[in-house]
């Protein structure tokens, strides 16, 4: 059973950021009756954020573009932050500094559901075990709604599903640093490397983020945490996955590699000690294909397979992917980096890598990393150069692997519409 939330603080309610999280959740505080207002430093003219403003403006949101919201500050009793927005932004400190609060879109979903939350994070697999977990639960016969990065905002479920659901939710360490009084019933710890040290400025910073995960469970809760390496202070029951049944079970698992082995682990373990039936379990780790994005074949061709890992947004990603080849790789990496350290790529780029193709603005950091290796490199610019550049010179019985280890951002508005720009251009429908 899901344990009291704290009410929301009081409306009205000026939401920051009008990407996929931020138009769900002033959405779902409108259809309560709520007065929300929307802001976004973004153009007005960029398409995403027109229809952004169009959809809200028709639920009775008022919308502001091209604006950083300070100038709305003094109309709003709580600020409602999208997980890209940083905590530096004008509007959060204005907002902090007249002693108003600050909650993050998952903050405002979980205390708005009735629903348990399973919450998963990790620098690398949370999509993965994310979507295993509610493939279990489905297997078994039990209701289940999946949100987070995933694809659907959890702030989107309010009002629109059963009470006796459970949600499980992928927690990015943006939307965990946000979190107050957040506490799902289940918490997963999967890993944790260097990423988005732009952002958070030290990896201290960075690993406070993810365990504040646990920082409000209670011991009736489930912390689910790596079988060594990771310590946490947690008065929920500890499970470290992989020294329980679910190692057995793990034989069960069809996707290939030491990665999805561990990512299938903890999706049992987890499940396990949540009561769900063990051959639904077996079955789920079995059946499980994987998600789009994240080592995605999308094509043999001409005894050529092409690979969209364009999840892979850090270099521990990357070297997961490059880990599922034995050799004959062509990587395509870069985009903007994170403030992270490139030269772990080396070592297996030269094991591996037959070429590498360098795109966006990380390419001339990645070329002096990678030029110690020998592996034939190539400035390609962009994504488009690099697909053709890589379908001239690979050869039957070799790999194009798109695992850029970078965000995005430079050239792309997220990592998914990388990933199927990278899909048409294999398929050559661009």
């Amino acid at each position: 059973m899901a344990k009291p939330r704290p009410p929301l603080p009081g409306g009205p309610y000026l939401v920051l950021g009008l990407a996929r999280s931020g138009v769900a959740v002033a959405l779902a505080l409108r259809a309560r009756g709520e007065e929300v207002i929307g802001c976004d430093a973004g153009a007005s003219t960029e398409p995403r954020l027109a229809d952004a403003a169009r959809r809200l403006s028709a639920a009775g949101v008022e919308v502001q573009l091209d604006a950083s919201g300070v100038a709305l500050a003094a109309r709003a009793r709580t600020l409602i932050k999208s997980p890209g927005v940083p905590q530096s932004a004008p509007l959060v400190v204005v907002t902090r500094s007249r002693g108003r609060p600050v909650l993050g879109e998952l903050e405002v979903a979980w205390r708005l559901l009735e629903n348990e939350f399973v919450a998963v994070t990790g620098t690398n697999g949370k999509t993965t075990t994310t979507e295993w977990i509610g493939h279990i639960h489905r297997e078994a016969g039990l209701p289940v709604a999946v949100a987070g990065n995933v694809g659907t905002a959890a702030s989107s479920l309010i009002g629109e599903i059963d009470p006796a659901s459970t949600v499980v939710c992928e927690a990015s360490s943006f939307q965990l640093e946000d979190a107050d009084a957040f506490a799902p019933e289940a918490a997963v710890l999967l890993n944790l490397e260097p990423d988005h040290l732009d952002r958070h400025g030290s990896m201290e910073a960075y690993t406070a983020a993810k365990l504040r995960i646990f920082a409000n469970q209670d011991h009736d809760d489930i912390a689910v945490v790596p079988p060594d390496g990771i310590s946490i202070s947690t008065p929920a029951r500890v499970i470290r996955y992989g020294d329980g049944p679910e190692r057995e079970l793990a034989e069960e698992i069809e996707l290939p590699g030491d990665h999805n082995r561990q990512n299938g682990m903890a999706a049992a373990a987890t499940c396990l000690a949540r009561g769900v039936d063990a051959d639904a379990v077996a079955r789920g780790l079995r059946t499980f294909a994987g998600v789009t994005h994240r080592l995605e074949r999308i094509a043999e061709l001409d005894g050529v397979e092409w690979i969209n890992d364009s999840k892979a947004t850090n270099v521990a990603s990357t070297l997961v992917g490059l880990r599922s080849f034995a050799g004959g790789v062509h990587l395509i990496a870069g985009g903007r980096g994170k403030g992270q350290d490139f030269s772990p790529l080396a070592p297996l780029v030269a094991e591996r890598c037959v070429a590498a193709y360098l795109i966006g603005e990380a390419a001339p950091e990645l070329k002096i990393v990678l030029e110690p290796t020998q592996v034939e490199l190539h400035d390609a610019g962009d994504l488009t150069r690099a697909v053709a550049l890589a379908r001239g010179r690979v050869r039957r019985g070799e790999s194009v692997l798109l695992s850029p280890a970078c965000a995005s951002y430079d050239q792309y508005r997220d990592f998914e519409a990388r990933g199927e720009h990278f899909r048409r251009l294999v398929e050559g429908t661009e």
